[in-house]
């Protein structure tokens, strides 16, 4: 108890003493007063980026033709029997390259007319949303299937939103139907490329079942002929080349 009366003194003392330091202003938060409008633009543009960039993978699978090229490599290496050869970050930056490769007349069109006129200060920040839209529009349009397309118009339709027609009409329907057209594409085409492949594990499958092998699995005897059946038809070649021509 006299060891608590002793130090309650000595407390005030040290609050009587910080307290003129505490009431001082610290200059490291004061705020400049000299804040103009095109500060206040930039800074909406800065932020305007990073959320771009933040969300630029979501992005790319939306609308890009990359979600068909991951879903027909997928289904290659699921046919051919292999489970991490080839690796996933080999087969995700060949889909991304091959993405950038079919996607750059359409990024170069955003560039030039919406992205780049926004930089120097052209046009608003309104005017280039639209213009950097524009392209990725008319490219989802030249790949989106009719039926999808009608499926999500209807939708919008039936929950009394305006969606527009032809070309004016709303991204918010383009997408999600592009989206789904795209998965199709991505499976059929997949079932195009394991079709033979799987010949080959039914006739290999006959072949052990006939010579009476009933506990060799049919997969460790199929996946060299598979293997090398790809590598003589030159499969890599012949798949990006016809995923390349399968976009409009």
């Amino acid at each position: 108890m006299r060891l608590d009366v002793f130090k309650l003194p000595v407390l005030l003392i040290l609050l009587l003493v910080a307290s003129p330091a505490f009431g001082q202003e610290s200059p490291g938060f004061s705020l400049p007063d000299g804040v103009t409008g095109q500060t206040t633009g930039l800074i909406v543009q800065l932020f305007g980026l990073v959320t771009i960039l933040a969300v630029a993978p979501g992005l790319l699978v939306m609308v890009t033709s990359f979600t068909r090229f991951v879903i027909v490599f997928s289904i290659l290496r699921a046919g051919i029997g292999l489970q991490t050869t080839p690796a996933n970050i080999v087969m995700v930056s060949l889909a991304l390259f091959m993405t950038f490769y079919v996607m750059s007349p359409v990024f170069d069109r955003a560039w030039q007319d919406g992205v780049r006129p926004l930089v120097d200060q052209e046009i608003s920040e309104e005017e280039a949303l639209g213009r950097i839209v524009t392209p990725f529009r008319a490219f989802m349009l030249d790949n989106v299937r009719d039926q999808d397309l009608q499926l999500f118009t209807d939708l919008a339709r039936e929950r009394g939103q305006e969606v527009g027609t032809g070309d004016a009409l709303d991204i918010r329907v383009i997408v999600p139907a592009f989206m789904i057209s795209e998965i199709r594409r991505g499976f059929e085409i997949g079932f195009l490329v394991i079709l033979p492949l799987l010949v080959i594990d039914l006739v290999v499958a006959t072949i052990i079942m006939a010579m009476g092998m009933m506990m060799l699995p049919p997969s460790v005897v199929s996946l060299p002929f598979k293997i090398l059946f790809f590598v003589m038809i030159d499969g890599w070649n012949i798949l990006v080349g016809s995923l390349v021509r399968s976009v409009a």
